[in-house]
C-alpha cells in the first residue's frame, strides 16, 4: 500500500530585541551561566511582568510578511506545566487570540523557482524557557542555567500542508530568509535561535481522512528536521503495515543515533490549563502604528529571487544562493547599481572566492574592507582583459583586507596581462618543448591535452599571459 505524509511544523525563533520579553534582562547567547536573570524572569513570588513594546512590532511584522491577518487587540495567557527549567511553572504564552493568524508562505520548490503555498495557522508571542544541561563537571547530575528564561519568542505554527520532507526544508528556508530580511533574529541555529516541533501523519493513498499524528520536540538543524521527518514516516507506515495502530505521543529525536524515542502520550490544550494572563494588560496596537510596521517590510527573498532571475538572467543556484543571505544580496545590487561589471561574473565572485575567503575566516563582509566600488574594478579589469581570472585571486586577496585598490596592486605586483603575440610565442615554444608527450597526445586525438598546455603557459607567465592568444599560439603552432 503507498501512504502519504502529512508534515505541519511550529517554529520557535528567539527575537533579536536588546531585553526580555517581561523583564530588562540583557538578551544574549552566551553569557556566564545564570547572570542574565532576575526575580521576574525566574518567576518570584510578588514580581510583576511588564511587557516589552518592541517584541509586539517584530512579531507584526513577521505576520504582515506572511499575509496574515493582524489581531491589533489580543491578550496574553498562561500556560501551565512543570519542567525544571520553567521556574514558574508556567510559561506566558497566547492561547485562542494569537496576535497573526491566517497566512501563508510561498515556498520555492524547485529550480525553476516554482511554489507552493503553505498555511500558516498562526503566529503568537511568547517567553522562552531555561536550559537544562547533562554533562561534566557533574556526571550522571542535571543543571539549570535560566539565562534563557523570558528571552522573547515567536511561534510560527503551519497548516499540515507539506508532503514531504523536501517541501519542509523549502518552507524552514524560506521562514528563515524572511526573518533574517527583517533583522528581527539573528536565525543562528547552532545557538537555538531558531527550534522546530515537527508534526507527522501518514494515511493511505486515496484516502481524505488524516492519520494519527507524532510530533518530535526542539529540532535543530535543517538536515534533522529532513531526517527526523523521514525516520518518523517510515517508523508509522511500518506499525501500520504489520497491522497495530498509531498512538498520539511526543518523541524526542536523537541526531547521533538517527532515531526517535518515546517522552510521553501528547498533551492537548486542555492538558496546559490555559487561562488569561491577570499581570498583563492587553495588548493593544494602533492602526497607525501597524501601517507603520507593514510600510517597513523590505522586500522579501522569494520575490527577490525570482527578479534576479528575470532582471539580471541569473541562474536559480545564483539567485537562490545570493537571497538567502542579505548582506551577500545587499552587496550585489549596490554593485549593480554601479553598472560597470557582468551581474554573472559579479555573482561568480560573490559566490565563489569572496564567500571562500569569507568562510576560512568565518566572518561576515561587514567585517572586510571589500566594497563594492573596489570589487566592480578588480572584475571590469579582467573583463577589459586587463588582468587574467587568475591574476583577479591575487587582486582579491589584497584588498579584501586593505585598503588598496585593485589598481595599486596590479601596478605593485605587475600582474597586467601580456596580450602581445610577439611577447608570448617564446612562453609558447618552451611549453611545447617540455612536453613531448603531450603534443603527441594532443595529435594522436586527445583534444583535452590543448587545456593542459594552456594551463601550462599560464603557469610559465605567473598568471600574466592572455589564454585566449595562448590558446591561439598553441593551435597555430600544433598545426
Amino acid at each position: 500500500m503507498n501512504y502519504v505524509t502529512v508534515i505541519g511544523l511550529e517554529v520557535h525563533a528567539e527575537l533579536s530585541t536588546k531585553t526580555k520579553i517581561y523583564c530588562s534582562c540583557k538578551n544574549s547567547f552566551g553569557s556566564e551561566v545564570n547572570s542574565n536573570c532576575c526575580p521576574v524572569c525566574t518567576g518570584m513570588p510578588g514580581t510583576l511582568p511588564t511587557l516589552n513594546e518592541k517584541v509586539v512590532e517584530y512579531a507584526v511584522k513577521m505576520g504582515y510578511a506572511l499575509g496574515c491577518k493582524i489581531n491589533n487587540v489580543c491578550k496574553s495567557d498562561r500556560k501551565n506545566y512543570f519542567y525544571p527549567d520553567l521556574p514558574k511553572a508556567y510559561q506566558i504564552s497566547q492561547f485562542d487570540i494569537p496576535l497573526c493568524e491566517h497566512g501563508y508562505v510561498d515556498a520555492i520548490i524547485d529550480e525553476e523557482g516554482n511554489t507552493k503555498r503553505i498555511g500558516v495557522t498562526r503566529i503568537h508571542i511568547e517567553e522562552d524557557a531555561g536550559k537544562i544541561i547533562h554533562a561534566d563537571p557533574y556526571p550522571g547530575k542535571s543543571l539549570v542555567d535560566f539565562n534563557r528564561c523570558g528571552v522573547p519568542l515567536i511561534e510560527i505554527v503551519s497548516e499540515p500542508d507539506m508532503r514531504s520532507s523536501a517541501e519542509a526544508r523549502a518552507y524552514l528556508e524560506t521562514i528563515r530568509s524572511i526573518l533574517q530580511y527583517l533583522d528581527i533574529s539573528d536565525c543562528k541555529m547552532q545557538e537555538g535561535s531558531i527550534r522546530c516541533d515537527v508534526n507527522v501523519s501518514v494515511h493511505p493513498e486515496g484516502s481524505d481522512k488524516f492519520g494519527t499524528r507524532c510530533e518530535m520536540k526542539n529540532v535543530n538543524g535543517f538536515s534533522n528536521v529532513v531526517a527526523a521527518i523521514d525516520y518518523e514516516a517510515k517508523r508509522q507506515i511500518e506499525i501500520l503495515e504489520a497491522g497495530g495502530t498509531i498512538q498520539q505521543e511526543t518523541r524526542r529525536w536523537d541526531a547521533a543515533t538517527g532515531t526517535n524515542q518515546l517522552l510521553r502520550s501528547k498533551e492537548d490544550a486542555q492538558d496546559y490549563r490555559y487561562f488569561p494572563e491577570p499581570d498583563l494588560l492587553t495588548i493593544v496596537v494602533d492602526e497607525d502604528r501597524l501601517e507603520e510596521l507593514k510600510n517597513e517590510i523590505p522586500e522579501l527573498p522569494n520575490v527577490k529571487l525570482k527578479r534576479y532571475m528575470t532582471q539580471y538572467g541569473l541562474p536559480y543556484f545564483d539567485a537562490n544562493l545570493l537571497t538567502e543571505n542579505v548582506d551577500k544580496a545587499k552587496f550585489f545590487e549596490d554593485c549593480m547599481a554601479l553598472e560597470r561589471c557582468q551581474p554573472k561574473n559579479v555573482s561568480n565572485w560573490l559566490l565563489g572566492d569572496v564567500s571562500r575567503i569569507l568562510n576560512e575566516k568565518n566572518i561576515g563582509l561587514d567585517k572586510t574592507s571589500l566594497t563594492p566600488d573596489k570589487l566592480c574594478d578588480m572584475i571590469a579589469l579582467i573583463e577589459k582583459k586587463t588582468i587574467s581570472n587568475t591574476a583577479g585571486k591575487t587582486v582579491l586577496e589584497e584588498i579584501i583586507f586593505s585598503d588598496k585598490t585593485a589598481d595599486d596592486v596590479v601596478k605593485e605586483k605587475g600582474l597586467a596581462q601580456i596580450s602581445d603575440s610577439s611577447a608570448l610565442e617564446g612562453i609558447v615554444q618552451q611549453v611545447l618543448e617540455a612536453n613531448a608527450k603531450v603534443v603527441a597526445d594532443y595529435k594522436g586525438g586527445k583534444s583535452n591535452a590543448l587545456g593542459f598546455l594552456v594551463g601550462q603557459c599560464m603557469r610559465l607567465s605567473k598568471g600574466q599571459g592572455n589564454p585566449t592568444v595562448m590558446r591561439e599560439l598553441l593551435l597555430k603552432a600544433l598545426g
